[in-house]
């Protein structure tokens, strides 16, 4: 339509979420379908999270807050970057959102200006690309392909850098790979980017919590203090904290960011929902044990889904240090006919197969910016993840 503004059609509605509503819609339909394309986890909030926002509520904390939200969650968030991260940021320096997404949002709205090149390592989340085209940035993609387990390294990142680089999009684990960077990995990052000053970082640490096999997490500032003064660290509560419906999203970075970004949000959400961040508080500052017991079971999944995959013609799978996905290629099914005498040529023809033959949704390795693969989430039940394995060998085995 006429009066829709131009800047909308370089940009495309969520791949992820369009998979995850149409398995809900086939559902709906009577379709037996299993659906792994939402990052979500299965497990419910914890009980004194929820017992939190109840006392909340009857405690009226049911009007408006804060912009950067309750002085309580600030502090708690301020704690938990000293105490995982050991960074220092004051209450000033904090940004909350409704969820990460906003919080991207934020920062590039008060930062982009046309032409403004952003450096995203693909595989990359779906939206890293779309949120800056908003606001007239250039997406400049890395291909950081299995050779180099999916990773961005340093010659890249050096050969990406132009003098019109604004940001560099940083994510670990990842989504859609799972696959995370180690210490060294990212200081051998940060000494490049210590060459280019005018590049800032905006680090997704939202799957810091969910590593397996022994796995230490760090974040960029704090491997490198010296890029401290340039970094927006950003995490939330959606994923470690299974509190995916509650949005909340948080950064800490500094002061002349979070004032710009608050600026940005204080046109448009305004805040968080007050009883989410009265959860959040309970979050950050209680037990937190069932992360680990989570974790286990990840894992245990992780193992499954990797073992059955492999098994499957055609498909080959790495196995990630980390968040609930796994990002399996299929480049052995390219050029191969279904059993209707269709030829599978591209990674979006395999996920449709699956899903028509198989009843399992999953989403295409061209929506994360790197073919051919899908992604697989494992955040679903057990049972379900064999189920589907199952049926996804079942599948590559009628190809001909």
């Amino acid at each position: 339509m006429a009066f829709i503004a131009d800047r909308l059609s370089a940009v495309q509605p969520s791949p992820t979420i369009a998979v995850t509503q149409k398995a809900r819609d086939l559902k709906a339909q009577g379709r037996d379908v299993i659906g792994l394309g939402a990052g979500e986890p299965d497990f419910d909030t914890p009980k004194h999270i929820i017992e939190a926002a109840k006392k909340a509520l009857d405690d009226g904390l049911t009007r408006y807050t804060a912009i950067n939200g309750i002085p309580e969650l600030q502090e708690a968030i301020c704690a938990k970057f000293k105490r995982d991260n050991g960074l220092d940021y004051t209450p000033e320096q904090i940004h909350v959102s409704c969820g990460g997404k906003p919080v991207i949002f934020n920062a590039m709205m008060a930062t982009i200006n046309p032409g403004d090149e952003v450096i995203i390592p693909a595989p990359y989340w779906v939206s890293y690309p779309d949120i800056p085209l908003l606001f007239g940035g250039v997406p400049k993609v890395v291909q950081c392909g299995a050779e180099n387990d999916f990773k961005m390294t340093p010659d890249q990142l050096d050969t990406a850098i132009t003098s019109k680089t604004k940001w560099l999009v940083f994510n670990s684990p990842s989504n859609p790979t799972g696959g995370a960077y180690t210490h060294d990995e990212i200081q051998a990052l940060a000494d490049v980017l210590l060459q280019h000053p005018h590049v800032w970082v905006f680090t997704d640490d939202i799957y810091e919590k969910l590593v397996y096999d022994g796995f230490e997490f760090t974040t960029i500032a704090q491997v490198e203090p010296r890029l401290y003064d340039r970094t927006v660290t950003m995490n939330g509560l959606s994923k470690a904290y299974c509190m995916t419906g509650w949005r909340v999203g948080y950064c800490g970075a500094p002061l002349e960011m979070t004032k710009a970004m608050t600026k940005v949000q204080s046109q448009g959400i305004t805040h968080t929902a007050a009883v989410s961040q009265a959860a959040g508080v309970a979050a950050l500052n209680g037990p937190h044990d069932f992360i680990e017991t989570h974790n286990q079971v990840f894992k245990e999944r992780r193992d499954l889904v990797v073992s059955m995959l492999n098994q499957a013609q055609g498909l080959s799978c790495a196995t990630p240090e980390g968040a609930f996905y796994v990002y399996p290629s299929c480049e052995g099914t390219i050029g191969r006919k279904t059993p209707d005498g269709k030829v599978i040529e591209t990674d979006e023809d395999f996920v449709t197969y699956l899903l028509d033959a198989e009843g399992v949704a999953a989403v295409q390795g061209a929506a994360f910016g790197l073919e051919p693969h899908f992604r697989i989430s494992y955040a679903t039940a057990t049972d379900l993840l064999e189920d589907a394995c199952q049926r996804i060998q079942r599948a590559c085995a009628n190809l001909s």
